[in-house]
């Protein structure tokens, strides 16, 4: 990629310090905007723990001067698993024993930014970071930041909006949300009518976990609330205007700071993907993939961290195998194996249009492929950017907890997707699968969701004004520094 006018610009290049929560749904566009920011000639310190710094693809070599990769080791807590350092080794019940690990690492931080020399690019990075460009769960930056007198700017990952459905804190106090009804409401602090900021009951029922002090000492959103409260000078959201009209205003006023678009931050290398993995595996569903009639596959994939459970996979795979459409199914929760949860002769069953993957799958390479049609998915924001926003697929969604509900919501307001019919406790069934996908794939509604689907990706996938969103954030870290 070309090198942008802010190499050029008058003003000194910034040395910036990132460093994303231990999810790889948080690192990989966190690890691209540290690249997006690396190619306009800026220093970038990434900061991670060295097991999810060797499966994240090593930085370019055209990009190794300016972009360093620091590992920080992650002390063991009782009762998290050895050699666990992200949220794809563990269980989402042992996610808060996570965080309580993570914030051991406040001091090692510290030590880390306070430090001169460790590279070259210009000399910039013989100098504290101009920048520190942290997740929402970092409750302790703020105090290393005051310390030394850096500036921080909060990135998050997710849609804004669910920034604009949780509020800041001041709104909280003042319409305080006690019951499932209140969750189940527009929020409001949000000044005008929308059919989209809303969660049904099953998805308000898990929301007050959040009010909740966990096993890591802190309740998330007071994590996300102190994170912003203190010394965060920007909010930067992984969306744009076009993907999400009218929310970044709000989002400025409400929270009194610039909330910024960054842009999508669409993946650059659809080949490679951003994580490393054995492909070795991959490879027999790969040429299944490639002899199959054009848009006639459903690749089916819900994410390594939804709280999947046993009776969603057989439901799951009841829908799947009712539906009578090819799939590829890319298996990877965690907690759970898969010959133990699918039903029993399924994959016999299925033979011939059907493939479970159990291990590594390259998903944007999937996504790629002219044989994919759609894409059952969980609505996670980096899976909807990359399915739908990058190569204009459309979605069976099946979203299960925080700003998932509120994507499908909006996706399906936009035409472009049907959202899995749910009982109030959240429970689906085979049929409601089914009677999903043969929506998208096999009956008429099919075509125009899939038109809608393309049109939205050329309206939100310009890569050219993707690019733009970063050179504009670029001018708002110089301007606020």
């Amino acid at each position: 990629m070309a090198e942008t006018t802010q190499e050029a610009s008058s003003s000194p290049p910034l040395h910036i310090a990132v460093f994303p929560w231990l999810a790889f749904g948080h690192m990989i566009p966190f690890l691209e905007l540290s690249k997006r920011l690396a190619r306009r000639g800026h220093a970038v310190t990434f900061v991670s723990t060295p097991r999810n710094a060797a499966r994240l693809r090593a930085v370019p070599p055209e990009l190794s001067v300016r972009l360093r990769v620091v590992t920080l080791d992650l002390p063991v807590v009782e009762g998290l698993p050895e050699g666990a350092e992200s949220t794809a080794d563990v269980s989402p019940e042992k996610v808060p024993l996570l965080k309580a690990a993570f914030d051991c690492l406040a001091a090692p931080f510290s030590a880390l930014v306070g430090e001169r020399g460790g590279g070259e690019a210009d000399g910039v990075f013989d100098r504290k970071p101009d920048w520190i460009i942290y997740d929402l769960v970092h409750i302790w930056a703020w105090s290393i930041a005051e310390e030394h007198k850096i500036p921080c700017a909060m990135f998050l990952i997710l849609p804004a909006a669910l920034l604009a459905y949780v509020g800041p804190k001041h709104e909280n106090e003042a319409h305080p949300r006690r019951t499932t009804e209140d969750f189940m409401a527009q929020p409001p602090w949000i000044p005008f009518p929308t059919t989209t900021i809303f969660h049904l009951r099953h998805e308000a029922m898990s929301r007050a976990s959040e009010f909740q002090r966990n096993a890591s000492g802190v309740a998330d959103i007071d994590r996300l609330w102190k994170v912003h409260h203190h010394s965060c000078r920007l909010i930067i959201h992984r969306s744009c205007p076009e993907a999400e009209p009218w929310l970044f205003p709000l989002l400025s006023d409400l929270f009194s700071k610039p909330v910024v678009p960054s842009g999508l931050l669409l993946p650059t290398d659809i080949a490679a993907g951003d994580v490393t993995g054995d492909d070795e595996p991959f490879e027999a569903a790969a040429r299944w993939l490639d002899g199959q009639p054009r848009r006639s596959v459903v690749y089916v994939a819900l994410g390594t961290e939804a709280p999947v459970k046993a009776e969603h996979i057989v439901e799951l795979a009841r829908g799947l195998e009712l539906s009578g459409v090819r799939f590829l199914w890319a298996f990877r929760t965690p907690a759970i194996a898969a010959g133990e949860l699918l039903p029993d002769g399924f994959e016999h069953r299925v033979s011939g249009r059907g493939v479970v993957v159990t291990g590594w799958v390259p998903q944007v390479r999937v996504l790629a492929q002219v044989t994919v049609g759609a894409f059952v998915t969980h609505c996670g924001w980096g899976s909807t950017v990359e399915s739908l926003f990058m190569f204009g697929h459309p979605l069976v969604m099946l979203p299960f907890v925080f700003d998932q509900g509120l994507i499908a919501r909006a996706m399906a307001v936009r035409g472009v997707g049907v959202e899995v019919a749910r009982d109030g406790d959240g429970s689906f069934s085979g049929e409601d699968v089914a009677a999903a996908v043969r929506r998208v794939m096999v009956e008429e509604e099919g075509e125009e969701l899939a038109r809608n689907a393309k049109e939205l990706q050329r309206v939100v996938g310009d890569r050219v004004r993707d690019e733009q969103y970063v050179d504009e954030l670029v001018e708002y870290l110089q301007r606020y520094k």
